[in-house]
C-alpha cells in the first residue's frame, strides 16, 4: 500500500451510533439523572438536556462570563450561576467543555467508573488571553460547544479491551480492541514479557508519511498494538489531528516516546518535571485537569528517562484520581487495576511513580 499522509478516519458525528457499538466488557454510558443510574441499562443513548448540553451556548451573551485565572493561567466561561462551562489553558489546544454525564467503565479490569461532564477536545490553535473575542475561536466554539461528537475520551475508549473494530472507507482498521505489543522472544525475570515500540501506524498496519517526509513501515508482528506513547499518538494526533513527530528528534510535532512528550516543550506543564527519583513525585496533583497528559518513571533500568505516558480522566464514584493508558500487563490500553490500579491519589504503584504532567 501506498504511503499515507496525515489521514485519519471520517469523523463521527453522532454519539449515538458510538455508544450503541461500544457493548462488552468496556462500554460509555450517558446519564439522564443520578437516581435512574442504578436501573438503567448497561448502553444508553444521549439524549437531549438543557441549555449547554444540547444546544451549546453563546459565549458572549449577558448570562455568561468570562474570568482569568493563575497557576497555571487560564481563561474559564462560566455561566449565570457561576458554574464552569469551560476551561481553556493558556500554551494548551486541549480544552474541557462542560456537556452530558457519561460513564466510562472496563468490568472485566476494574471496579473503577468515572462518570464525567467534561468533554476533552483539541482546538485547532493554543490558547492565549483574549482569544474568546478571535473569530477561529468563535468558530470553533459554535461547532463543539454541545456537540456529541466524539472526543478524546470516547477516541481513547474505542481501544480498550473489547472494544469493537471500526473501518474506514477504504476498509482500514482504525479502531478496536488493542494489544500493547508482540511477545518478547527473550521475555522473562529481568526482561519485559511483551515488546515496546508498536505505535499507531503499527496497529493500523499502512506505511505513514510525516510532516517532515519521513516515511515508516509498520511491523507485521505489530500490528493492532500500541505501546503507552503509541496509545497517545494514536488519540491525540491519528485521531484528533494534533501534529506527530517521526520520532523524538525528527520533526516539530509530539514526539515518540513518553520521555520525549513529557521534555518536550509542547502545550503547558501543569506538573514540572523536577527528578525522577523519589524525590520528584509532585507534592500535590490538584491542579490536574482531565485531559492532561501525566507521566511515570517505572524501570530503574531507565536511568533519568520517564518509561510510561497516560491521560488522566478525572475522579472515579469512590473519588479516586484515574488515568488511562496502555500496558504491558494487560496487553492494551486500559483504566484497570492488573499491574497496578489506575489511580494517581495514594500510594499505589502508578501514584509513586507519577513525575509531571502536561496540558497539550
Amino acid at each position: 500500500m501506498s504511503a499515507k499522509t496525515k489521514r485519519g478516519p471520517r469523523p463521527v458525528l453522532h454519539a449515538a451510533t458510538v455508544i450503541a457499538l461500544l457493548a462488552g466488557s468496556a462500554y460509555l454510558t450517558v446519564e439522564l439523572r443520578k437516581e435512574e443510574q442504578a436501573k438503567a441499562p448497561a448502553v444508553q443513548a444521549v439524549t437531549d438536556t438543557p441549555d449547554l448540553r444540547s444546544g451549546g451556548v453563546d459565549p458572549g451573551s449577558g448570562e455568561h462570563t468570562w474570568e482569568r485565572l493563575k497557576s497555571p493561567a487560564r481563561t474559564v466561561l462560566r455561566g449565570k450561576g457561576g458554574d464552569v462551562l469551560a476551561t481553556f489553558t493558556d500554551g494548551a489546544r486541549t480544552t474541557t467543555l462542560t456537556g452530558p454525564s457519561r460513564t466510562f467503565a472496563e468490568p472485566t479490569g476494574t471496579k473503577s467508573r468515572v462518570v464525567t461532564e467534561n468533554w476533552v477536545r483539541l482546538m485547532p490553535e493554543p490558547w492565549r488571553k483574549g482569544a474568546e473575542r478571535e473569530k477561529w475561536f468563535k468558530d470553533w466554539f459554535k461547532e463543539f460547544s454541545g456537540s456529541k461528537e466524539d472526543d478524546l475520551f470516547a477516541i481513547a475508549f474505542q481501544y480498550v479491551d473489547q472494544a469493537p473494530v471500526k473501518k474506514d472507507d477504504e476498509g482500514i482498521s482504525y479502531a478496536g480492541d488493542a494489544d500493547f505489543g508482540p511477545i518478547n522472544p527473550n521475555g522473562g525475570p529481568g526482561n519485559d514479557y511483551r515488546l515496546e515500540e508498536s505505535d499507531f501506524y503499527d496497529y493500523l498496519g499502512i506505511p505513514y508519511t510525516f510532516r517532515n517526509g519521513t516515511t515508516v513501515q509498520p511491523e507485521t508482528n505489530r500490528a493492532r498494538s500500541m505501546d503507552c506513547s503509541g496509545f497517545i499518538r494514536t488519540v491525540l494526533g491519528y485521531r484528533a489531528r494534533f501534529p506527530l513527530a517521526a520520532t523524538d528528534q525528527l520533526g516539530d510535532g509530539l514526539p515518540r516516546t513518553a520521555n520525549g512528550m513529557a521534555r518536550k516543550s509542547l502545550g503547558t506543564d501543569v506538573i514540572g518535571l523536577t527528578g525522577v527519583g523519589p524525590e520528584g513525585r509532585p507534592k500535590s496533583i490538584d491542579v490536574l485537569q482531565p485531559g492532561d497528559l501525566v507521566f511515570f518513571k517505572l524501570d530503574a533500568r531507565s536511568k533519568e528517562r520517564l518509561d510510561h505516558a497516560g491521560m488522566y480522566m478525572g475522579q472515579d464514584t469512590d473519588g479516586h484520581k484515574i488515568f488511562v493508558s496502555s500496558r504491558e500487563e494487560v496487553n492494551g490500553p486500559t483504566i484497570g487495576d492488573k499491574g497496578g490500579t489506575s489511580r494517581l491519589d495514594g500510594n499505589g504503584y502508578y501514584a509513586t511513580a507519577l513525575r509531571s504532567a502536561k496540558r497539550l
